[in-house]
């Protein structure tokens, strides 16, 4: 998530101090992860030197208070309107651990496969579990509880995907001593 946009895109509701923003942005994702107050202190003090937000005074306890400015608010309109790219999410370990070990030999990308598609359904398992006990009180979490197993069933998909594509490769001799792959529990 982009911190400083989220944290915009709150102060565009109405003035407010760090510690306030953290908890709203906190509330606002479901409570999915929590932030370190003194990240959301650091980018308010970013924004504000880039013209985002400036200082609207201190409240009775002394905490600054921010006010989004006019190129801050078109700042955040301009993150909301903006799609996110899958590919720029970040490192992808399954594919590189898959990629090398087919090339590699170090391994059976199978076993690869194997490991990682155990983990992953017992993910799905904990998934499952969590949303059974799902009142449907919260939607932040709920929308992030299914944004979870959709991205575990897509990977269960893309593993059925490359074992069907490793039957087409001749194969891949594999070393002598391969070592145990470790199953972490999750």
């Amino acid at each position: 998530m982009g911190i400083k946009e989220g944290l915009l895109s709150l102060l565009s509701m109405k003035p407010a101090h760090g510690y306030q923003l953290k908890l709203d942005l906190e509330s606002a994702i479901g409570e999915t992860w929590t932030l370190n107050v003194g990240q959301v202190y650091t980018t308010l003090q970013r924004l504000e030197r880039d013209g985002f937000v400036v200082s609207a005074g201190s409240d009775d306890q002394g905490r600054i208070v921010y006010r989004i400015t006019d190129s801050g608010r078109d700042q955040a309109r301009l993150w909301m309107a903006s799609p996110e790219s899958l590919a720029a999410a970040g490192r992808d370990e399954v594919s590189l651990k898959v990629l090398v070990a087919i090339v590699s030999g170090v391994t059976d990308p199978r076993r690869v496969i194997e490991v990682q598609r155990g983990s992953t359904m017992a993910l799905l398992q904990d998934y499952a579990r969590l949303k059974g006990g799902d009142d449907g009180g919260d939607m932040a979490w709920a929308l992030y509880l299914d944004r979870l197993v959709f991205s575990a069933e897509a990977e269960l998909r893309w593993l059925e995907r490359v074992e069907s594509r490793l039957e087409e490769l001749p194969p891949v001799a594999v070393m002598e001593t391969e070592p145990e792959l470790l199953e972490v529990e999750s």
